[in-house]
């Protein structure tokens, strides 16, 4: 965090996503995780995300295993909140079901166009309007994840069809789910504009230092979802279901390993972990989402944080500190009360 108002769909930022430092009373260890502390774990955790300000929606769910009960906890998890770059999971996920059945060789070979009709604000790596030519599909969906590329978010977009990404999201049940047809779009409604839908890069330069005018939380048209969402489809996808075969299920999975939010907040030491982070800084409002799931010691963690805000700076970064040390600290509980 910490951009300025344009960084409005940023994946977490390495300045203030910290790792969280745990004391020896802040940890269960693996010896001591009888049934009492799973109990009490989930108002523990519970206590923890009190302790922030605006709305947070959280859900972790750990399906049992032969050596360990099922783990739930969740507050305000039905709570439909902004999610920003989190939503990049569906897409990813469409775009490898559309490569099926041979996916590496497909993702690598589509080449497509980047140019004036697929830049969009916040591409740190396609970097509009300095770069334009042909890259492979499977460039640009990495750009999407690891480095939460605008740009590389819309080529994908353009080429699987928003409205095929939002059959997918319908199929699984999801109905607080929402998407844009673009990125660029979505600044184009941010800034209310009535042709929003066919936003032009040469529009986004023009209004660049304008002011949003629509709520980036709101019915029509956002990046929204609940963490009751995130976990039930993370539950499923991690594990396949929405795939064909086993190459797609591989290539989501590595390439959600990739994500910003993984690498800029820790998860556990000792995890294989996948995900999506989001966010967005507006003066007045603001939001920071991470979704995804865990594995260690032959046990499946899913997990959804979502937090959304109101602060009348452009920026709050000691909110987003407090809140990104909060999950780490309730991942590495679960994990040290889970563990073999």
């Amino acid at each position: 965090m910490g951009q300025s108002r344009r960084g409005f769909l940023a994946g977490a930022a390495a300045a203030t996503l910290g790792a969280a430092t745990l004391g020896v009373a802040d940890r269960v260890g693996a010896s001591e995780a009888g049934a009492s502390d799973v109990d009490d774990l989930s108002d523990r955790i519970e206590r923890l995300f009190a302790k922030l300000p605006g709305t947070n929606g959280i859900k972790i769910v750990a399906p049992a295993t032969r050596r360990t009960r099922r783990l739930q906890v969740a507050a305000r998890s039905s709570e439909q909140l902004f999610i920003g770059s989190a939503f990049k999971t569906f897409v990813l996920a469409e775009a490898l079901r559309q490569a099926e059945p041979d996916v590496v060789s497909t993702i690598v070979s589509r080449q497509l166009a980047l140019d004036e009709s697929v830049w969009s604000p916040d591409s740190a790596t396609f970097n509009p309007p300095n770069l334009s030519g042909i890259v492979s599909e499977r460039t640009a969906l990495e750009a999407m994840i690891l480095h939460s590329d605008n740009t590389g978010t819309d080529m994908s977009l353009k080429l699987v069809g928003p409205d095929k990404v939002r059959a997918l999201i319908a199929s699984a049940g999801l109905t607080k789910t929402m998407i844009p047809d673009s990125t660029r779009s979505f600044v184009g409604y941010l800034l209310g504009a009535p042709d929003y839908l066919t936003f032009t890069w040469d529009q986004v330069v023009a209004a660049a230092n304008d002011p949003f005018v629509n709520a980036p939380l709101n019915p029509t048209y956002s990046l929204a979802s609940s963490a009751d969402e995130l976990v039930s489809w993370y539950s499923r996808a991690l594990q396949g279901e929405f795939f064909k075969g086993d190459e797609a299920l591989q290539q989501y999975r590595a390439i959600l390993s990739i994500a910003d939010v993984i690498v800029l907040l820790p998860v556990p030491l000792g995890t294989s972990a996948f995900g999506k982070g989001g966010s967005i800084d507006a003066p007045g409002f603001h939001a920071v989402c991470a979704a995804g799931g865990m594995t260690f010691d032959e046990v499946w963690v899913y997990f959804s944080f979502t937090i959304n805000w109101d602060n009348p700076a452009e920026s709050d970064p000691a909110t987003v500190a407090a809140w990104a040390g909060t999950v780490s600290k309730a991942l590495q509980l679960v994990k040290d009360a889970l563990s073999a």
